[in-house]
């Protein structure tokens, strides 16, 4: 079912340039913390494939893919090198970079919905995997980097909740089996332009109903 949605060569390209991003992220990260290069090369490199490798050791494709194709592997080492002597020049251009981060967001959690459910897996576990695809490589980077998750923080604008609409939208098109090229194009593309929105509009998640602590947010 996967390979009928893309061919194989935009299939490929659009997880290359997906994983490009996220490492981008993971490497400014590393910086922002005074990581060293080996620092650096670690979090792009969990930061663009921890999701997928997740993925896969939970639905037995082993081994994972970021062990078989060397392109996997070193996209994110080109990006840290990238990082390395530019990081100045990318923080700069950092909201195009977060645009294309949002792009590779939508991409993968209906990819990674898809590929679950090719294993066998059923529609809301397929789903959750998909969900954990997209944001998994950013939930262990902060772990990593001592930070609290991204999308468990109050005071981050929507992440989770886009790649959870896109991983629901697939799971309900295969669920009619009607997931194909277009239809999972607009699921990710919804998920793209809901992260748009949550970044332009600063949407959050709301807080406990009538919460009163008086705990602020550690910065």
């Amino acid at each position: 079912m996967l390979t009928d949605l893309f061919s194989p060569s935009v299939q490929y390209t659009l997880d290359i340039a997906g994983i490009f991003v996220f490492a981008i992220s993971g490497a400014l990260l590393a910086v922002r913390k005074n990581f060293d290069v080996f620092g650096m090369a670690v979090l792009a490199e969990v930061t663009a494939l921890g999701g997928g490798l997740f993925r896969d050791v939970m639905i037995g494709d082993v081994p994972p893919t970021a062990f078989t194709d060397l392109g996997y592997f070193l996209t994110p080492l080109f990006a840290t090198v990238l990082v390395f002597f530019l990081h100045p020049e990318v923080e700069r251009i950092t909201r195009a970079v977060n645009v294309f981060d949002a792009a590779g967001l939508g991409l993968f959690c209906v990819t990674g919905t898809t590929k679950a459910h090719d294993y066998g897996l059923g529609l809301t576990a397929s789903a959750a995997l998909g969900l954990a695809t997209a944001v998994g490589g950013g939930v262990l980077r902060d772990v990593l980097a001592h930070e609290v998750p991204s999308l468990l923080r109050w005071d981050r604008d929507l992440y989770a909740v886009p790649a959870m609409v896109g991983s629901i939208m697939a799971a309900v098109l295969l669920r009619f089996d009607s997931l194909n090229g277009l239809t999972s194009g607009f699921a990710v593309a919804t998920a793209f332009v809901l992260r748009l929105l949550a970044m332009h509009f600063g949407w959050r998640a709301p807080r406990a109903w009538h919460r009163r602590s008086a705990a602020v947010e550690e910065v």
